[in-house]
């Protein structure tokens, strides 16, 4: 059974029938698969999410917040911006207060949390502010020119890049909200033959899933890691599990996201000396890759519900898996980079409002809502994590929002 589930190869359901979504994007894919063949899941979800014309985000109808597909730590107001605008004035001192401070941003959406960030620095650090340059990582127009109209006041301060590859070598802090879940993804599954990969094909002018050998040798590497995480949740379960067990059961469907991993050697040759900051949402490898999570982590939404298929409203919907974060931060060491702190989002506002009294003392009702959302493990507390990089300071150094953290190696079973 496949995710959604159905047979590998069958229709999913009336919905996918009707083969919703931007008519334009859905016969370009249809037809590049008839002209070469079925294509990876990380291709598809590529063009639904990023095609430079008629994607998910390139054609601008991603909308976020309560009237949009989905709800983030920027829809609940500026609070959020505020807080990490303390965390990014005390890491600007922790190096010192360099005159060439930059922030980059990626995932900028329609730049709320830039302007949010900005309007505190200039409130409560004028010294920051006059030394900040704020990068935005954007390849796509029509979000470049929304990200403008917002930040308008900030002209002066406001320069775009197309990729991290535009990007210069910078000082300062790369910041990113519910980036990393988005990028494509490989979808995997394990038969009695041993793991194959999800391709997508047409049948009779649908979308449908085939099984296929991995030949990428990239995928190849980090499913050996998936078969050494499921071994050792065996080994831990099933005293008496032979060696000939397989990793997973028939039939387990996951994720593995080599996009990100090269975001990560493309970053770290950006990044002179600073951190990393990413929020979004996942696990570490081997929760990620639990027996029990038999279906995978991919989601479709929108408009705030969860659609049954990736095929359903193509371009017109958002498609993500959560975070694998151990191979995130192993490939950010092999970089060079080193793990500063892995939390979830409850200890790292905790930890930044008990250093910052204006955040801890009476707050008026409106922002203690908005604070309760962010902090409070039943509500987004809990689903997000945040993992810290860090190029080239001192490892004595701790950022207050790992005040309250575990070690991150160890969190993340790197140890």
């Amino acid at each position: 059974m496949n995710p959604f589930g159905l047979r590998s190869g069958q229709a999913v359901g009336r919905s996918l029938l009707l083969q919703t979504g931007d008519r334009v994007l859905i016969d370009l894919i249809r037809e590049h698969i008839r002209a070469n063949g079925p294509v990876s899941f990380a291709w598809f979800m590529e063009q639904a999410l990023y095609h430079p014309r008629f994607g998910y985000y390139a054609s601008g109808r991603c909308q976020i917040g309560r009237r949009g597909d989905y709800f983030t730590n920027v829809s609940v107001g500026p609070l959020f911006g505020r807080l990490l605008a303390a965390q990014f004035v005390e890491i600007w001192t922790t190096l010192g207060k360099p005159d060439d401070f930059t922030i980059v941003e990626q995932g900028a959406h329609h730049g709320e949390f830039a302007a949010d960030v900005l309007k505190s620095i200039r409130e409560k650090s004028p010294e920051l502010f006059s030394a900040l340059r704020y990068r935005i990582v954007e390849p796509f127009k029509v979000l470049q020119g929304r990200q403008a109209q917002k930040l308008s006041q900030f002209d002066n301060k406001i320069e775009w890049r197309d990729s991290i590859d535009a990007l210069e070598p910078f000082v300062g802090i790369h910041f990113s909200n519910e980036l990393l879940d988005s990028l494509p993804v490989h979808l995997i599954v394990s038969t009695p033959d041993g793991w194959q990969e999800k391709f997508v094909s047409v049948e009779d002018d649908r979308f449908v899933f085939i099984e296929q050998p991995i030949v990428d040798p990239a995928l190849k590497t980090q499913v050996k890691k998936v078969e050494a995480a499921s071994r050792r949740l065996w080994e831990e379960t099933r005293q008496d599990a032979a060696s000939t067990l397989p990793a997973q059961p028939a039939g387990y469907i996951t994720e593995v996201n080599l996009a990100t991993l090269d975001w990560i050697d493309a970053f770290s040759a950006k990044l002179a000396r600073g951190y990393l900051l990413a929020f979004d949402y996942g696990y570490s490898r081997e929760e990620f890759y639990a027996a029990d999570r038999r279906g995978g982590t991919l989601q479709i939404r929108a408009q705030h519900h969860l659609l049954n298929s990736p095929f359903d409203a193509i371009g017109d919907s958002d498609i993500s898996a959560h975070v694998e974060w151990t191979s995130v931060a192993e490939r950010a060491e092999t970089n060079g980079l080193r793990v500063a702190g892995f939390t979830d989002q409850h200890h790292f506002l905790t930890g930044l409002i008990s250093e910052s009294p204006e955040f801890s003392g009476n707050v008026d009702p409106k922002r203690k809502r908005a604070l309760q959302t962010l902090i409070h493990p039943e509500m987004l507390g809990r689903r997000f994590q945040v993992l810290a990089l860090a190029q080239n300071v001192d490892s004595a150094t701790a950022l207050s929002g790992f005040k309250f953290a575990r070690d991150a190696r160890a969190a993340l079973g790197m140890l």
